[in-house]
């Protein structure tokens, strides 16, 4: 199986890269928080026009016909800019869900509608409905769309939860495969996570002095820094290898997703640790972009399946 990335897949995240570099992702995620969502819309409406939002989508059904290698792509850079919005949901759930249920309501995702997805109850809550254009309940095999009540807490204030309660039914649908797209897509947003927090932490180590150098100097601070890389290129062919497996229909796709879920969770939450330990006071600070990251890293990492949970699924599958 090959791991390696090709020419496209990186001249893709390239221009996500500097599409999503150009946006203030931080002011964009602040506003989001504070619930002004304009921003962030406008953001995502870039993004429709590169064809982020219609990658799993069919071309008949006016999407980019594209498959999980490309979605993991795309959203590894909304999480190394830490996209606010449902993610997960809008670029690869809903496409699943809809496909068999109601096409004819995937153009507009295509044309950069967002939707949210609860999948109760391992995906208790409905992420950002009060801005989503569609909200859906999926479970046992069908899908319905949804209403919501009120917000519930979060840990990251640019996620907003919300209870979901069934209006209509839509149809039929493979709901379990659909979960493995969001636990996938999880994954992708938490590997670009942890990558820009070890980024941003490097660069801090290089500027940041104490006892008359810099503070990437020390031998604890590289040994830290060094961790998080190494943890981050081991989860990075997991990450890859699972995309291929869902893709290719692989019969060990479930156990593939659930490692690298559980893999780049870690390899984000110990990049997050690291992080702010190597910032120190500053690092607590809400005035401070790297709590966007962290608060982001700590959401993501129990989302669409807890860690306890995909390792118990890898564990039942490598012993069967």
């Amino acid at each position: 199986m090959r791991f390696t990335l090709d020419d496209d897949h990186r001249d893709f995240a390239a221009s996500i890269d500097a599409l999503l570099a150009k946006s203030d992702l931080p002011a964009v995620a602040r506003a989001w928080a504070a619930g002004d969502t304009a921003p962030g819309r406008a953001v995502w409406s870039r993004l429709a026009d590169t064809g982020v939002t219609a990658l799993l989508i069919s071309e008949e059904n006016g999407g980019m016909g594209a498959d999980a290698v490309d979605m993991v792509v795309a959203v590894e850079q909304l999480g190394r800019h830490a996209m606010p919005g449902p993610v997960a949901d809008t670029v690869a759930v809903a496409p699943a869900l809809l496909a068999s249920a109601a096409a004819d309501r995937l153009a507009s995702l295509a044309e950069g509608s967002l939707a949210t997805v609860a999948a109760p109850p391992r995906v208790p809550f409905a992420v950002d409905a009060d801005t989503a254009d569609l909200v859906l309940v999926a479970g046992d095999g069908s899908v319905s769309t949804a209403s919501y009540g009120a917000p519930e807490a979060s840990v990251d204030p640019a996620r907003r939860l919300f209870r979901a309660t069934v209006d209509a039914s839509l149809g039929t649908a493979d709901t379990d495969a659909a979960f493995d797209l969001g636990a996938l897509a999880t994954a992708a947003q938490l590997q670009g996570l942890g990558t820009h927090l070890l980024e941003a932490t490097t660069d801090y180590a290089k500027q940041r002095k104490q006892f008359g150098k810099v503070i990437g100097q020390f031998q604890a601070i590289k040994h830290h820094l060094a961790e998080v890389a190494v943890a981050l290129e081991m989860a990075r062919p997991l990450l890859h290898g699972a995309a291929l497996a869902v893709r290719d229909g692989d019969r060990d796709a479930s156990r593939d997703v659930s490692a690298a879920k559980v893999a780049c969770g870690d390899a984000a939450y110990r990049a997050a640790r690291v992080g702010l330990q190597v910032h120190g006071a500053i690092g607590y600070t809400q005035e401070h972009d790297l709590s966007l990251w962290l608060t982001k890293v700590r959401a993501l990492v129990t989302a669409w399946g807890t860690p306890a949970w995909h390792r118990e699924r890898v564990a039942v599958a490598v012993a069967s």
